[in-house]
């Protein structure tokens, strides 16, 4: 095999690949002759089928396959010699195919490829990070405690012969219109409607207010210009209302007996839950802002241009996403007073920031020895199936007959375990904060050196 770099800039390489007839044409013989010691034709006797046979009827399919296998194997030795890790998969563009049906020729190919670049740890230790720390406090257990008691309220017929008041439900049949004509989703019956909630059409359930069982009223409302229903969106409808019912919600008190329906042995139990629960919140929102500050430093310390074709493909995948979220008539407010060049530039700007500390945290993963074992993935997994509460062996067994959708946690992990990896060797420095900083915007200084 003759091999001839044509081109070295950057991280782009760029081969010539010959690989001789003689080659070629023995692999060629070699594979005809495997077959014909296994061939069982009429008219022969088995494995004594003549080469001229086998190569009229296998020889075309032949030829494919050697051609097929002498690419990727002189491929995979040019990098394997060189010592070359493509950044994507290298482009090949056979020039002479070299055998035929009757003759042999030399193979060329060409090899274009995009490296990666060489990556030189820093020196993690010069990092420095503020590591927050929040705990929930007895107001925060209390209004999480109320919510839950507000979520189990039970439904009380009001039989007092009054219309419905602000804070309490109404049951209706209603028909709608616009611009005199019925639409799709506009009628229904049945409807239970807490006066003053903005689950519907805003406008709609205050117009109710007072409204007796038996009472019809007509309702104007108009719908969001954001509405999810865009032939709906920004149009005034007109609503003929009829109420059937009246409640009030009644909420449970909050006792034993409340902790028990929810399934906690009883008030203390519910309450220490609840506590861990908000506790595991915080931590995991002081953990997004200690990564986050950790990623600002790596990207800073990344010392290295990236591979032109990874930043390309990531920032396709999110300008696609960009164009998706304004077809749907959802665009980010942030970019909405930019020009596309001006977006292009900044979602290219992320693009690259992405590709970079992917990079970093790879080789710092492979330098390290940093893998992810089964328990990892284990473990991942019954944290996956927890937050589907009360459906936890549906999650696990649906994992168990889709093992391609388990690898999909492997990344993730792996990632996590680097980042654990570069804390271990940064400085932090713990404060205790309120809880709401924790979703602060971070201020300048998280530094690095």
């Amino acid at each position: 095999m003759q091999v001839t770099e044509t081109l070295s800039e950057g991280l782009r390489r760029n081969y010539t690949v010959t690989v001789p007839a003689d080659h070629l044409e023995a692999r060629r013989k070699s594979k005809l002759a495997e077959l014909a010691r296994g061939l069982n034709l009429p008219g022969f006797r088995p494995g004594k089928v003549p080469s001229s046979v086998v190569r009229q009827r296998y020889g075309a399919a032949v030829i494919t396959e050697v051609l097929q296998e002498s690419v990727r194997e002189a491929t995979e030795a040019v990098l394997t010699e060189r010592g070359l890790r493509p950044a994507v998969p290298p482009k090949v563009d056979v020039v002479a195919p070299g055998l035929g049906p009757t003759e042999s020729r030399d193979l060329e190919f060409k090899v274009e490829l995009e490296i990666l670049p060489e990556i030189s740890l820093p020196d993690f230790s010069t990092i420095r990070l503020t590591r927050f720390k929040a705990e929930p406090d007895e107001a925060v257990l209390t209004r999480t405690l109320e919510r839950i008691a507000a979520s189990s309220a039970t439904l009380e017929p009001i039989t007092e012969g009054r219309g419905v008041a602000r804070g309490e439900v109404v049951t209706i049949d209603f028909t709608g219109e616009i611009e005199g004509k019925p639409f799709a989703g506009g009628s229904g019956s049945n409807l239970e409607v807490e006066i003053g909630s903005q689950a519907l059409v805003p406008g709609f359930s205050e117009q109710l207010e007072g409204i007796r069982p038996g009472e019809v009223r007509t309702v104007a409302a108009t719908f969001p210009t954001d509405y999810g229903v865009a032939d709906l969106a920004g149009k005034e409808a007109r609503f003929t209302v009829t109420a059937t019912a009246l409640a009030r919600r009644v909420v449970p008190p909050i006792d034993d007996e409340l902790a028990k329906k929810l399934g906690s042995e009883g008030l203390a139990a519910l309450k220490e839950e609840v506590r861990r629960q908000i506790q595991e919140e915080y931590d995991g929102l002081a953990r997004l802002r200690l990564k986050r500050a950790l990623l600002d430093a790596l990207a800073d310390l990344a010392a290295f241009g990236p591979p032109e074709s990874l930043v390309a493909g990531e920032f396709d995948a999110i300008w696609r996403r960009v164009e998706e979220e304004r077809a749907e008539g959802r665009p980010d407010p942030e970019d909405a007073a930019k020009d596309t060049d001006t977006l292009k530039e900044e979602y290219r700007a992320i693009a690259e920031r992405r590709v970079k500390l992917a990079l970093l945290l790879a080789e710092v993963g492979r330098a390290s020895g940093i893998t992810v074992s089964e328990e990892d993935m284990a473990r991942a997994l019954r944290a996956e199936a927890r937050r589907y509460r009360g459906r936890e062996s549906e999650v696990m067994d649906f994992y168990r007959r889709n093992p391609r959708a388990v690898e999909a946690f492997r990344g993730p992990i792996l990632e996590e375990k680097v980042v654990d990896y570069v804390l271990e060797l940064a400085e932090l420095t713990d404060r205790v904060v309120a809880p709401e900083a924790l979703t602060e915007e971070p201020s300048t200084g998280i530094t690095a050196g």
